[in-house]
């Protein structure tokens, strides 16, 4: 069958990429040695030079050709009892735009193929026929399946199309993802790229009032390189056969959620715990962990209106700016806020519930992850999202596996000890992973409250 015009030029305009990025690996190869290209080097260069030009004017005919055919189309202007109902509905004009999209919960193409890999124990021609059965709701699942079994190719126009599918279905879970943690429910972070050296400010520069005709002050800025390293989150989630191999869409959600909790738990509780050090190419430390803090004065209304101008102080002080920050805390610590009352019964801190809402003017963010300290009673986090670098790369890697033995712990040693056999308890483990490494910008990127425990009732004894 011939190509369409539009294939033609999908295909020429791959050609032509697949040209100029021999061209660069060329050129970084004799970079590499610091030399210049040799025979052989210039005449595939040259040559590759050739290809793109031409390539170039043939594209610039094809489009030509393209533009010409769409404008001798001729409308469709249907006058059916459907279409006449359609466009009254839509209010598009004669020829409406209609869009199908699929009704079912978000994540579940994702989810789908999580279970195909669990169901397949990571044999991916299996998983494929496990797809087709979804093929109607979920065909992404089988195409991205179908693309990881045959290599593509670059004279395929349409080969890398099965990552489009694939970007979309971690997208879309991570779209679901992101409002099940903190950091996906921050705006304002200094957004970087995975290992790139910026410049950061340590020390700032200083002005004097000047006389006439003297000398201008001169004062040097400090400054520092910051490194944002490749870091990843990686968890097990372990099920069993007869869950993944009878799962029906009552137990998807089960499959969904299980791996969204396994992702949340370790991001949150590391991204706020102020005892999370920095582990050198491994893991970032909390934005808590060198913050300042203070200790809670008491348990009333009072002492907290107190300590929060306390912790407002210690950001204004250094010159920073608590506009668009955030708090931070448990939805029990929020809820109890909500719950205090004046003399007259009123609230004494309207709009702060278990669910979030504001706190002096700023947003909460409520999360069971916040962890308490030594004397088991919660922190209250302030942080500044505009001093903390976030690089993320916003999606999700799965594998499987049925034959592995893991030891069944949340903080495993890694010693050998306790180890159970997928296999002999007919389970299966998937690994989710997900790269993404944050750092503050400065000391003063965050601060918080330790010791909260407001609203609790006086233990004072009464005067004798």
């Amino acid at each position: 069958m011939k190509p369409t015009i539009t294939e033609q030029i999908a295909a020429f305009e791959a050609k032509r990429a697949a040209s100029q990025a021999r061209m660069a690996e060329i050129m970084d190869l004799a970079a590499a040695e610091g030399a210049t290209l040799d025979a052989a080097q210039q005449e595939e260069f040259d040559t590759l030079e050739l290809d793109i030009k031409a390539i170039d004017e043939h594209l610039r005919r094809l489009k030509t050709v393209e533009a010409q055919i769409v404008k001798s189309a001729t409308p469709v202007n249907g006058e059916n009892t459907q279409r006449a109902s359609v466009t009254r509905a839509v209010g598009a004009g004669p020829n409406p735009i209609i869009t199908i999209r699929g009704n079912l919960p978000k994540g579940t193409a994702f989810t789908r193929y999580a279970i195909a890999l669990a169901r397949s124990q990571g044999n991916l021609m299996q998983a494929v026929e496990i797809a087709k059965g979804w093929h109607d709701s979920t065909p992404e699942v089988e195409s991205v399946l179908r693309a990881a079994v045959a290599a593509g190719t670059t004279t395929d126009p349409v080969w890398a199309a099965p990552l489009v599918d694939y970007q979309n279905m971690t997208a879309e879970f991570i779209e679901l993802l992101r409002p099940a943690t903190i950091i996906g429910r921050i705006n304002g972070f200094r957004r970087v790229p995975f290992n790139v050296a910026m410049p950061a400010q340590t020390s700032a520069s200083s002005a004097q009032w000047v006389g006439e005709g003297k000398a201008k002050p001169v004062s040097a800025l400090g400054f520092e390189t910051m490194r944002l390293g490749f870091a990843k989150v990686a968890g097990i989630v372990v099920l069993t056969d007869e869950l993944v191999r009878f799962s029906n869409p009552s137990a998807e959600p089960i499959v969904r959620q299980d791996l969204i909790d396994t992702i949340t738990q370790l991001i949150d509780h590391d991204f706020v715990d102020p005892d999370k050090a920095e582990v050198k190419d491994v893991s970032p430390e909390s934005i808590t962990h060198n913050a300042s803090y203070i200790d809670a004065s008491g348990t009333d209304a009072d002492a907290l209106r107190a300590d929060i101008r306390a912790l407002f102080s210690a950001f204004t002080v250094n010159n920073v700016s608590v506009a668009g920050a955030y708090w931070i805390m448990d939805p029990v610590m929020a809820l109890t806020i909500g719950m205090m009352q004046n003399a007259l019964g009123q609230p004494e801190f309207p709009g702060i519930d278990m669910n979030g809402g504001t706190f002096f003017g700023l947003p909460v963010i409520c999360s069971t992850n916040v962890p308490k300290d030594a004397t088991d009673l919660t922190r209250i986090i302030l942080v500044q999202p505009r001093e903390v670098l976030l690089a993320d790369d916003g999606g999700v890697t799965l594998d499987a596996s049925r034959e592995a033995s893991l030891q069944m712990d949340s903080a495993p040693t890694g010693n050998g000890t306790g180890l159970v056999s997928l296999w002999q308890q007919n389970m299966v483990a998937l690994r989710a992973e997900r790269f993404i490494n944050w750092k503050p910008r400065r000391t003063l990127a965050s601060a918080y409250i330790r010791g909260a425990n407001y609203g609790a009732p006086d233990e004072t004894p009464p005067a004798a």
